[in-house]
């Protein structure tokens, strides 16, 4: 996104978001003047900064200052979210208490007034008619509108830090090991029982690292593959003179037939060519827009879309024209909408991640509105598309509603 449209579009939603998180959170649970109101604005405030800053810091500041602004400021992206979602739920909340308030402020001043003697009615001096007794609905007192004011607040804080705890503690802890039978027409008997193991979107940043990187590998040789197949986003933003030794561990991977690696995005955005020549010295096989020949069927890998930009997007054509179409074909392609022209060139599986299937509620619904696939196996004429929801996390380390995962696809003939 460029800097011009990112102050003109996202700061301006930022700051109205904030403003309205402050308002209830903070004025609307204060008295004008108090320390609390005070802290409460100074806070809210560091943290928008921070989440402002944490973005672009990760390139930009030293890494133990990168570090340091960026916990609190990607964390704080997914608290501002559910905790913005809650306080909307909590609109509903705040009318019914504050009508409950007045009803009970009401009852309590009727029963005041029956109690009273009452004073002769007094005279219009125009109309005649008596003036009206005790008001019909008692004004609320300040002290009920700051109850009510922090109940919801209350009860919309902690349902957001339920919410980013519980997303921290999937985003941050082991991935699920998922395993998926894939039967494919054309396969050779040969290759029936063919394991590859797929991961994406490690995402290797400020937040994550080397330890992070040896888990992911241990759980990889783990499932004995045949093949270990990485569809991009192996960092988030970073050189390698950054990332690149906590991507070092990947070269300990193990399987039959190699490990092999296409670029997503976030490569291109880092420098391509800098993260492919580093995965190779790593023992990885890069493929870009090229395939190789396989025990049964053939691999092929394209660039991510995202490379068109720099001159080196995907090439069809050099990665899958020309080949035998009696021999099975599995595409590596970091991005879901790459199946279009997979479809096209007669591909029977195609392998991507880069959705994050969604990573935080209720962009997990809001995905399939721009994906063909957010997670999953699904059909596009004769190309079958699976995606993998990644085993890491972009911005916030919170992943809720789709819970991270390295796929074992197990090919199958049915001749065999």
């Amino acid at each position: 996104m460029s800097s011009a449209l990112f102050v003109a579009l996202v700061l301006p939603l930022l700051a109205g978001v904030h403003y309205y998180v402050w308002r209830r959170t903070v004025r609307d649970t204060t008295t004008p003047g108090s320390a609390w109101r005070r802290a409460g604005t100074v806070l809210i405030v560091l943290l928008g900064l921070l989440l402002v800053a944490a973005p672009p810091g990760e390139r930009a500041l030293p890494a133990p200052l990168a570090t340091a602004v960026g916990w609190p400021g990607f964390v704080w992206m997914a608290g501002i979210l559910y905790l913005a979602l809650a306080l909307l739920v909590g609109e509903v909340l705040r009318v019914f208490l504050l009508r409950a308030e007045r009803r009970r402020a009401t009852a309590t001043t009727t029963a005041a007034a029956t109690t009273t003697v009452p004073a002769a009615p007094r005279t219009d001096s125009v109309s005649g008619t008596g003036s009206p007794g005790p008001a019909s609905a008692a004004a609320l007192h300040p002290s009920r509108r700051l109850f009510v004011g922090r109940a919801v607040a209350l009860a919309s804080g902690a349902a957001a830090t339920a919410a980013v705890g519980y997303g921290a503690y999937t985003a941050l802890g082991p991935p699920r090991i998922k395993h998926l039978t894939v039967p494919l027409a054309k396969l050779d008997p040969s290759a029936h029982g063919f394991r590859i193991a797929l991961i994406s979107d490690i995402h290797l940043n400020v937040l994550v690292g080397r330890d992070r990187t040896r888990q992911l590998v241990d759980l990889l040789n783990g499932t004995e593959p045949d093949l270990v197949a990485v569809v991009g986003d192996l960092v988030e933003d970073a050189d390698v003179a950054d990332q690149g030794r906590a991507a070092e561990p990947l070269a300990g991977l193990r399987a039959t037939h190699g490990a092999f690696f296409v670029t997503g995005n976030h490569e291109f955005y880092s420098g391509a060519d800098q993260w492919v020549r580093f995965v190779q010295g790593l023992g990885l096989r890069t493929l870009r827009n090229e395939r190789v020949s396989l025990p049964g069927f053939d691999l092929a890998g394209v660039e991510d879309e995202s490379g068109a930009e720099k001159d080196d997007g995907p090439d069809y054509e050099a990665a899958l024209g020309g080949r035998d179409r009696n021999r099975p074909v599995v595409l590596l392609a970091h991005q879901p909408g790459q199946v279009d022209e997979a479809a096209r060139y007669g591909v029977d599986l195609q392998l991507s991640g880069h959705t994050h299937g969604g990573q935080l509620w209720p962009f997990t619904q809001l995905m399939g509105l721009t994906e063909p696939n957010v997670a999953g196996l699904s059909r596009h004429g004769d190309t079958l598309l699976y995606v993998t929801r990644g085993t890491g996390f972009w911005g916030p380390p919170v992943r809720l509603g789709a819970e991270p995962d390295i796929t074992v696809v197990e090919l199958t003939s049915p001749r065999a």
